[in-house]
């Protein structure tokens, strides 16, 4: 079995766009940012996640289309506050495009069963999660169905959804 490639690596080998689909209402709730921004810590993003900030930086730079979706319950959830409250220093400053969809919308599209990476319409990053939004591990495939259906879905919901800047998360 060979090993997955790292973030670094899919963001490297990107030349045309990355979309990214988030569908949960929690992600790895233990996250020490998490914690902080919950106690009123002060976080700045582009610091706290300096690796991850940098390597979707030099791909906007290069010309690649960072593209990032999230399906939200509404009224949201404490944790989709706390990545609304990080979204404009973490990636709208590397160049990412971000929109919300409220679940409530998504109803009529249809839609892969797990969050995905899409890198230039043809591979597919699956994230696995656990019940409790631990990532648990990675799938990466090219076969053409998944990307067709990872990449219409994501079209999907780009259409509907709402802006970074006129989105506001509310209780």
């Amino acid at each position: 079995m060979t090993e997955s490639p790292s973030f670094e690596e899919l963001f490297r080998g990107c030349r045309r766009s990355a979309v990214h689909l988030e569908m949960r209402d929690a992600y790895t709730k233990a996250d020490p940012a998490f914690a902080d921004w919950q106690a009123g810590v002060d976080l700045d993003p582009a610091e706290r996640w300096a690796d991850r900030h940098a390597i979707v930086t030099g791909a906007t730079k290069r010309g690649v289309r960072v593209r990032r979706a999230r399906i939200v319950s509404t009224p949201v959830s404490e944790y989709i506050r706390f990545e609304h409250a990080v979204t404009d220093g973490l990636n709208i400053a590397a160049g990412e495009d971000v929109r919300w969809l409220s679940r409530r919308v998504a109803t009529g599209i249809s839609l892969p069963g797990n969050d995905f990476w899409l890198f230039d319409s043809r591979l597919v990053v699956v994230n696995h999660f656990d019940g409790e939004g631990e990532n648990m591990d990675i799938e990466v495939t090219e076969h053409p169905e998944v990307a067709k259906l990872c990449d219409a879905a994501f079209e999907a919901v780009w259409q509907r959804a709402t802006p970074h800047a006129e989105f506001t998360p509310a209780k």
